[in-house]
């Protein structure tokens, strides 16, 4: 996996197309009640020091799979709020959000010595159990502040200190290949049995 800066048009334009879809922009504020980000705006915000953003490919191809960032960066301060999107749904629920979540924060930590990153996530929102994974803690709750869908929900808050982050190992799709081709071994096997005895 590579994090790749938003450095040419075909990746700023890729990742504004992800962004504005409903499905992934519902969840998202940039602030002042800006949710879609058309890829002039990203562009801009890819230049600014208050933001800090990569795209996240896959191995073995390096395809562009989602995007992760920070806004909110303060240098003085050395804090940022982290947010990401998985932009092919192809790859949801395979350990490479969570892996580029945890490379993306030692960046964060190490080349941009922040102390603390926070996020947040509407409340019932998958991406909480990625956020724990990645060893954030839970600090508090914003009551009734997102809108969506006709109505307003919570948002939990929670933050991770420089030294609470620990980089992990990308082992989770290898791991799945394998127990998918056991899973299919198996699979035949039983097909090979039930067979043998239909003929029997």
């Amino acid at each position: 996996m590579k994090l790749v800066p938003l450095e040419s048009p075909e990746l700023v334009q890729l990742a504004a197309e992800w962004l504005a879809q409903e499905e992934n922009y519902r969840w998202l504020d940039f602030g002042g009640g800006r949710q879609i980000v058309t890829p002039a705006l990203l562009k801009i915000m890819a230049q600014r020091e208050s933001h800090f953003m990569r795209v996240y490919t896959a191995d073995p191809d390096d395809n562009p799979v989602g995007i992760i960032g920070l806004n909110d960066v303060d240098r003085n301060f050395r804090t940022g709020t982290l947010w990401g999107v998985t932009g092919d749904k192809s790859f949801r629920s395979r350990g490479f959000a969570t892996f580029a979540g945890s490379k993306f924060l030692t960046l964060a930590f190490e080349d941009l010595g922040l102390r603390v990153v926070n996020t947040w996530a509407v409340e019932h929102n998958p991406s909480v159990r990625l956020i724990e994974r990645l060893n954030f803690r839970f600090v508090g709750r914003q009551r009734q502040c997102h809108c969506m869908d006709g109505a307003v929900h919570d948002r939990l808050l929670f933050d991770l200190l420089a030294e609470e982050h620990h980089e992990m190992e990308f082992e989770w799709p290898r791991r799945r290949a394998g127990r998918a081709a056991d899973d299919g071994n198996r699979s035949t096997t039983a097909r090979a049995r039930c067979a043998h005895a239909a003929t029997h």
